[in-house]
C-alpha cells in the first residue's frame, strides 16, 4: 500500500508540474516556463527534503501540500514575469535591467503577501492538530523558499536560457502582441454585422 501510494504521489505532483508546463509556455514565452518550472521544482524538492529530514509521513496530505506549493510558486512568479513583459513592451533596456527593475518594483508586495499568509498557515500550524500540522510545516517551507526561488532562480534562469539561446523577448512578445491583434482584427471583420433597427414610422 504504503509503495503504491507513494508511486501515485509521484504520478500526482509530476503531472501538476507538467500542466503548469504547458500553461507557461502557451501564457508566456518558453524562456519564462523554463524559469518557472526550474523554480517551482527547486521548491517543491527542498519542501519534500525537509520533510523526510523532520521525518514526517509523506501521505495524500504533505503531496496536497506539495502540490499547493507549487501553485504558490507559480503565482509568486508569474506576477514578477508579467511585470518583465510589460516592462519589455514599454521601456528600453538590457533583459537584466528589466528583470531587476521588475523584482524591486513587486517586492513589496511579494514579502507583504507571504507575510500574512505565514501568519495563517503559522496559526493553522499551532491549533490545527497533528494533520494540519504536517501541511502547515511544508507550507511553511514552502512558502519560504518560494519568495525568495522567484527571483534567486525563476529570474535568473530565464536570463540564462535567453542569453544562451541569443533569443529576443522583447521581440518576441512584441511579435506575439501583433500577431493577436491581427488575429482579432481578422475575427472582428468575419463576424456578420448586426441588421440595424428599421426606422420608426
Amino acid at each position: 500500500v504504503g509503495g503504491k501510494m507513494l508511486s501515485n504521489s509521484i504520478i500526482a505532483i509530476l503531472v501538476g508540474i507538467v500542466g503548469i508546463f504547458i500553461y507557461l509556455t502557451f501564457r508566456f514565452e518558453f524562456a519564462f516556463a523554463v524559469g518557472a518550472i526550474v523554480a517551482l521544482t527547486h521548491d517543491v524538492i527542498i519542501a519534500v527534503g525537509a520533510c523526510a529530514l523532520a521525518d514526517k509521513e509523506i501521505g495524500m496530505i504533505l503531496v496536497g501540500a506539495f502540490l499547493t506549493i507549487a501553485g504558490y510558486s507559480v503565482n509568486d512568479t508569474i506576477v514578477i514575469f508579467d511585470r518583465v513583459r510589460e516592462n519589455l513592451r514599454t521601456q528600453k533596456g538590457d533583459l537584466s535591467d528589466i528583470l531587476n527593475f521588475a523584482i524591486s518594483s513587486t517586492l513589496s508586495r511579494t514579502i507583504i503577501t507571504s507575510g500574512v499568509t505565514s501568519l495563517a498557515v503559522f496559526a493553522m500550524y499551532i491549533f490545527g492538530g497533528k494533520p494540519m500540522a504536517d501541511f502547515s510545516f511544508a507550507m511553511l517551507i514552502g512558502m519560504v523558499v518560494g519568495t525568495y526561488s522567484t527571483i534567486f532562480v525563476a529570474s535568473p534562469v530565464v536570463l540564462w536560457w535567453a542569453t544562451k539561446r541569443k533569443l529576443n523577448l522583447r521581440k518576441q512578445i512584441l511579435d506575439a502582441d501583433a500577431q493577436r491583434l491581427e488575429a482579432l482584427s481578422s475575427m472582428e471583420r468575419e463576424a456578420p454585422q448586426k441588421p440595424e433597427n428599421p426606422a420608426k414610422a
